[in-house]
């Protein structure tokens, strides 16, 4: 049987490993199934799915009615549909891997305390593979990362334990970048292009043929090292035009210019031109880490990308930019940063979900709580803090009334929640620092008592 026919039209089993933001939403795609290619097997084209997870209550969660939605954005539904299903098989048994004829790795891609690649849990997961590989498996790293990551620190685990076996011939290697937007309903996972590049042509072809059981359009690229650098444009390309408007933000403001204004005139222009915002710092686990991964490769290979690594340092730069201001603030007011009251609002890195990661909330946070402030944060989708690669707080998020307002000496806006009541900040705080422009409306009624980060 060729690949074409095993992995796109006969009844194959699923392991994605790691069931977080883009884990969960990858395993629910292909146990419905029927996006774009033949029949999987099952009702409907859907695909049995085994979920592996080292973390004991992502695997947990679906097993008590209605299932514990630990990632909110997606919908209880989505929990209780894998939750009900004979063909969703949620573990944290590593020797399920041995069971599926696809395993496609969800795994995070973090920076360590060097600002450079932690490639741990990528070779932990292919360490973990390789432990219980059979011949004829395709394995697909999701995880964002450098060019060559798949091909060389991936693969090694894999070759070391079966030496004498050929990818491309005993089993195929493919990388595919995740795309994940949470809290974007307007482009669910599987109607998300797929790019996908094998690290032969056979691997290529082979899972080609999977992911197109699952998503509606597949993108081929010529290698893995392709559709590796793919992801790595797409976030710098991002990560680079913040920055734009991050030091533009800077320098409009000593000009007495309203960087908002000018992106809203500016973005009027039908071409030539894509409105980018300002704000806080990055969050997410791409924009902010995925150019600190091609900037490293690049000194690493002697060809430094200094206009990356500049736009890096002025992202980073954005929380201490925000606590400046705010202490500028707070003694145009005749107060101290220390000894303030301070609360921070929004948690979470972007608007109206439940993520955190890499969120500069929680830089704003330890910044004031470093200079003597008392801090508080209020988020409507993050109830409390929990540890984290960087951070642990232990905070709860306490209650937006027009009393808590009235009582801080300020209030930064660092994501704008709709779920927030602006209005009533507006009338009871005595300074609000705004980093998204969320207080836009009330700026004329505020007076003095708005100032923009």
């Amino acid at each position: 049987m060729d690949v074409l026919t095993r992995f796109g039209g006969s009844p194959v089993t699923v392991c994605v490993m790691g069931l977080g933001y883009v884990g969960l939403p990858l395993a629910h795609a292909f146990h419905r199934g029927g996006a774009g290619g033949g029949a999987c097997g099952g009702a409907g084209g859907a695909c049995r799915v085994i979920g592996f997870d080292t973390d004991p209550a992502k695997p947990a969660a679906f097993g008590s009615r209605p299932a514990r939605a630990y990632l909110k954005h997606l919908g209880q539904e989505i929990y209780d549909e894998l939750a009900c299903s004979d063909r969703f098989v949620p573990t944290t048994d590593e020797a399920k891997l041995a069971e599926a004829d696809a395993i496609l790795v969800c795994v995070p891609t973090p920076l360590d305390e060097r600002h450079e690649p932690d490639l741990s849990y990528v070779v932990g997961s292919a360490r973990a593979i390789a432990r219980h590989l059979r011949r004829g498996q395709l394995i697909v790293l999701e995880s964002t990362t450098y060019p060559g990551t798949t091909r060389n620190e991936f693969l090694a685990p894999l070759l070391a334990a079966h030496p004498t076996w050929q990818h491309g011939v005993d089993y195929f290697v493919a990388f595919s970048p995740e795309r994940e937007d949470p809290g974007n309903k307007l482009h669910p996972t599987s109607t998300i292009p797929k790019v996908v590049g094998g690290l032969d042509e056979l691997s290529g072809h082979a899972a080609c043929a999977l992911y197109a059981r699952a998503f509606e359009t597949i993108v081929p690229v010529r290698s893995a090292e392709i559709a590796e650098s793919s992801k790595i444009l797409e976030n710098t390309f991002r990560a680079v035009n913040i920055a734009l408007v991050n030091e533009l933000k800077v320098v409009f403001a000593a000009m007495g210019v309203d960087i908002w204004e000018v992106i809203n005139a500016a973005k009027t222009k039908p071409f030539g031109f894509m409105p980018f915002y300002p704000g806080p710092g990055l969050g997410g686990h791409c924009i902010p880490i995925d150019p600190f991964y091609l900037a490293w490769l690049a000194r690493k290979i002697g060809t430094p990308s200094e206009f990356i690594e500049l736009a890096g340092r002025i992202n980073t730069t954005m929380p201490s930019r925000v606590v400046g201001v705010a202490i500028e603030a707070l003694r145009d007011r005749g107060r101290a940063v220390a000894g303030s009251r301070v609360l921070v609002m929004g948690l979470a890195y972007k608007p109206d979900i439940d993520d955190v990661r890499e969120s500069p909330s929680f830089e704003l946070i330890e910044r004031l709580r470093d200079l003597g402030a008392s801090v508080d944060y209020t988020d409507p989708h993050v109830s409390a803090t929990h540890p984290g690669r960087k951070y642990d707080l232990e905070m709860t998020s306490v209650a937006m009334t027009p009393e808590a307002v009235a009582s801080y000496d300020c209030v930064i806006i660092a994501t704008h929640h709709a779920l927030f009541d602006y209005a009533m900040v507006a009338q009871h705080a005595k300074l609000v620092v705004d980093t998204r422009n969320a207080m836009a409306a009330f700026a004329a009624e505020m007076g003095a008592r708005l100032v923009k980060a």
